[in-house]
């Protein structure tokens, strides 16, 4: 038995001399966007539980992420909307051609829970709704821009514009709404789907839908890390699609 030890802590010690050492766990720095919160908490828990590495989220929404990295705030992996992730690789922020798409994301349409729910199977109905609401809420983000340009489209951004309220980059639609500061909002699908104290209607009818695709980079101060390229293999692999689609995303 003791030869045996001997013979055991023997290679033990020759491993340590050519530099032989066990897998090292790392920690993994992500900055993501709010409408992802839910896939990406469940699909790196999963990641967590195979690789043994650590992932640490910081939340925020789309504009707010890319102002802090933009000032150079670091982080492994950024995910937040496909356009800003291309600004920051333009600006140096991110690495080149880092840009993965994880998910596809549409509109969607809220009101607070005891109110009468409004038509919003199509874009007359949608009109009518927020004309006839006391209040309207969107979001800062990519899907308030859209709004803005729609109703502008629409005829109606002078009518309502005492009425639109629009909380700060990271700030969720569907709790302004639960909290009785607004009668009728607007945001990502996957941020009204599952929150408490509202109504979900449904996303905005095909003919004014609007797609936003959410997307990964790398940052690009150091090259990226074995793990953090795990973490983004796993976040694109079609094994994620069923995260996703449980709050209304598609893979990207």
């Amino acid at each position: 038995m003791a030869v045996r030890l001997k013979s055991v802590l023997a290679m033990i010690a020759a491993a340590a001399l050519i530099g032989i050492t066990p897998a090292r766990a790392d920690e993994i720095k992500v900055m993501a966007v709010n409408a992802l919160k839910e896939p990406l908490a469940e699909l790196a828990a999963g990641f967590e539980k195979s690789s043994g590495h650590k992932v640490i989220f910081l939340w925020g929404g789309t504009e707010a992420l890319t102002k802090r990295v933009a000032a150079g705030e670091a982080a492994d992996i950024v995910v937040i909307a496909a356009p800003n992730i291309d600004r920051l690789i333009a600006e140096g922020k991110l690495a080149a051609g880092s840009r993965a798409d994880i998910a596809k994301s549409g509109v969607g349409v809220a009101v607070r829970s005891g109110l009468p729910k409004p038509d919003v199977s199509s874009a007359e109905a949608v009109k009518r709704a927020v004309l006839e609401a006391k209040s309207v809420a969107y979001s800062t983000g990519p899907s308030g821009f859209y709004l803005a340009e729609l109703f502008n489209r629409m005829g109606v951004s002078e009518q309502i514009k005492d009425k639109v309220k629009q909380p700060p980059s990271g700030a969720q639609v569907g709790e302004l709404l639960a909290r009785g500061e607004a009668d009728l909002g607007f945001q990502q699908v996957s941020e009204l789907m599952h929150v408490k104290g509202i109504d979900y209607l449904g996303p905005l009818p095909p003919e004014i839908q609007h797609t936003t695709v959410y997307s990964a980079g790398v940052h690009g101060a150091v090259p990226p890390s074995e793990a953090a390229k795990a973490l983004v293999k796993a976040l694109t692999s079609p094994a994620a699609a069923p995260a996703l689609r449980k709050v209304g995303m598609e893979p990207g």
